[in-house]
């Protein structure tokens, strides 16, 4: 144990230090990017619309838990996404699990302007331990007497990396935190409130587990309370793809509550995502506009392996199609499949790559 003071327990804890000047280009960055997206949004159709909240809302609650290392289905994320907006599925039995954190991405997206209390986060609590049998508080604040510490290494070599506040004061803490959280709303710019909340909570950690889940709802609640709508920004997806990074800028400021360090990280955390956010919508756009343009090129089963692929979002299959996985989709022959594939290629729909069994088709869409 370390013998500096970790920043809850300093003199200044809660009067966060630094600069609003020094973001002012990534807040003029945001406003912009963001109203460029906002702007695109509204010429969806109603269809696209709503799969535009399936993707993202499936996808952010696959990657929010797998920034944890739990790893979800995510075919039953969007099965139990779409069952909630009256789509039509394959009636697949939902896991606990994938159905609670579902229901906490819809609960943060459709209550985004309601203020932030108690009961909300228990609420949320519930839902993301939903299956879990080995948490000891559900529903409500950490209880245990043992310190609350995130910690690395091995079980008998571990390193302590932030010791939270004891569970005797997070009631109080909890209470200081949601007090600042919603009378700063229109207080501060968007980008500097939600950083300022995800980093303020993860210090509290005020429950037993899934702190770094909830953490991230609060941030993609604050960014559309502050934007007066419910914003589809792709977080999680931006963290899981440098999740060392993350971990290692909420643990620059252990030690003081200068956090200057952490809002710069922040910052440009959030202008990846909302640019991650921007590729999908265009790739939707690119969407409707190659089935205007190929619709009637197309037999039945050709349309529903380019609707699939499609569905896989803007990297398509991982590995390409195949000629195996067109074949499984389309319960066709082999023989059928190879004239099918060809077919494609010969309409410019799709590009070959390889040959043989190893012969690899993408999406020519652009």
């Amino acid at each position: 144990m370390t013998s500096r003071q970790w920043n809850w327990q300093q003199a200044d804890w809660s009067d966060f230090k630094y600069q609003e000047s020094d973001f002012e280009s990534a807040l003029e960055k945001f406003q912009f990017k963001i109203g460029k997206l906002t702007g695109i949004h509204q010429h969806f159709k109603s269809d696209d619309e709503q799969q535009l909240k399936i993707h993202f809302l499936s996808e952010s609650a696959y990657t929010t838990s797998a920034i944890e290392g739990e790893y979800l289905d995510r075919e039953s994320l969007k099965s139990s996404i779409a069952r909630h907006f009256g789509l039509h599925t394959d009636e697949r039995r939902i896991l606990p699990a994938e159905k609670g954190i579902a229901q906490l991405m819809l609960d943060v997206y459709e209550t985004f302007d309601s203020q932030l209390d108690h009961k909300t986060l228990y609420r949320w609590h519930s839902m993301i331990m939903r299956g879990k049998n080995n948490i000891e508080v559900i529903s409500a604040y950490r209880r245990h007497q043992e310190p609350m510490q995130i910690i690395s290494g091995s079980y008998s070599n571990p390193k302590v990396h932030f010791v939270a506040p004891p569970s005797k004061i997070i009631k109080q803490e909890m209470a200081q935190f949601i007090s600042w959280y919603n009378q700063s709303q229109g207080k501060l710019p968007s980008l500097i409130r939600a950083g300022i909340a995800h980093w303020y909570f993860i210090c509290i950690h005020p429950f037993e587990d899934g702190n770094g889940r909830l953490a991230r709802a609060i941030t993609e609640k604050t960014l559309s309370q502050d934007l007066e709508k419910p914003v589809l920004i792709a977080l999680s997806q931006t963290i899981i793809g440098a999740r060392k990074k993350y971990y290692q800028a909420l643990q620059v400021n252990n030690f003081s509550n200068d956090i200057t360090l952490w809002l710069a990280y922040f910052c440009d955390l959030v202008l990846k995502a909302v640019d991650n956010s921007q590729e999908l919508f265009d790739f939707l756009i690119k969407k409707d506009k190659f089935f205007n343009t190929y619709k009637t090129s197309m037999n039945e089963r050709q349309a529903k392996v380019i609707r699939k692929v499609f569905s896989e979002g803007p990297q398509g299959f991982k590995g390409g199609l195949s000629a195996k996985k067109y074949i499984a989709i389309t319960k066709t022959s082999r023989a059928t499949a190879t004239r099918d594939l060809s077919g494609l290629v010969a309409d410019n729909i799709l590009q070959k790559e390889g040959v043989g069994k190893g012969a690899r088709y993408y999406l020519k869409y652009n």
